[in-house]
């Protein structure tokens, strides 16, 4: 067996049959169980995109987990095969038809759990719930997830309370689609599952893991530019470097993000005005 292929730790790997003509060069084989995303979008050539790129696209070349485009278009209406219409009370821009995305649900629902804890639909949308590390570690814990990527003004209301969709959003900002927010957070899921990264303890140092944020990094030079890296770094005391790294981690965190700093001490009855020496 050759290095391109998955080792026999990765697990047994199934093919997943379809109504659709397909190559089967398009879809590599993937690991029984792997996670899957779904994503239902006007513009699937948008992926993988940078999801293709090194261990996230590693990954899915080995089968780790797997990614499935549905092209909203073919549900469309009429010669144009048309998804939106004008907003109902008027207003500016068009809104993406519930009938229309309503059929591309449901072909997306084909083959997963109707649990919606293992397996969640969701829309990218500014209004949403904001994403975090928490919800990321929720979702790569399930079996997978659809997400639909809005576009224009918005999703028809209806649609959403009758599936139940959760409304996600990547930040108080607004794109010109959900397709860039999607990869965003495909990409933070998958990389949380086993094997993806490698070293699971890299997962476990990073911000966020434990509420706080991430302790500044070295390497070498241990000099440049007339800066040094910190002694305690290079004294090879283990108890030490975490110390160090675990104030400096609170340092930054109570600087930089108060919210979040204010939900540590909560967790830990601590007083978040305290002013220990950092």
């Amino acid at each position: 067996m050759t290095g391109d292929g998955p080792g026999r730790s990765h697990g047994r790997l199934t093919i997943s049959a379809s109504m659709r003509p397909r190559s089967l060069m398009d879809e590599p084989p993937r690991v029984r169980g792997a996670w899957r995303a779904k994503v239902i979008t006007l513009f699937p050539e948008a992926f993988p995109g940078t999801l293709g790129l090194s261990l996230t696209g590693r990954a899915l070349e080995l089968g780790l987990w797997a990614l499935e485009t549905i092209d909203l278009r073919p549900f469309g209406e009429g010669r144009h095969r048309n998804v939106d219409d004008t907003p109902a009370g008027g207003g500016a821009g068009m809104v993406l038809r519930a009938d229309i995305l309503d059929r591309a649900i449901a072909a997306a629902a084909e083959g997963t759990p109707p649990d919606r804890a293992a397996w969640p639909v969701i829309a990218l949308s500014p209004r949403g719930r904001p994403f975090d590390q928490a919800m990321a570690r929720r979702l790569a814990a399930g079996a997978g997830v659809t997400l639909i990527c809005g576009r224009f003004e918005g999703i028809d209301q209806r649609v959403l309370d009758h599936h139940a969709i959760e409304e996600v959003s990547l930040g108080d900002f607004v794109l010109t689609g959900g397709e860039i927010a999607a990869q965003a957070l495909i990409d933070a899921t998958v990389r949380l599952i086993p094997r993806v990264l490698g070293n699971q303890a890299s997962t476990e140092e990073e911000s966020f893991s434990a509420g706080l944020l991430e302790f500044p990094q070295y390497t070498k030079p241990a000099v440049w530019n007339g800066r040094a890296i910190p002694e305690v770094l290079l004294s090879g005391h283990h108890a030490r470097i975490a110390d160090w790294r675990r104030d400096m981690a609170e340092r930054l965190t109570k600087e930089r993000r108060p919210d979040l700093w204010r939900a540590y001490c909560a967790a830990r009855d601590r007083d978040p005005v305290e002013d220990r020496e950092l």
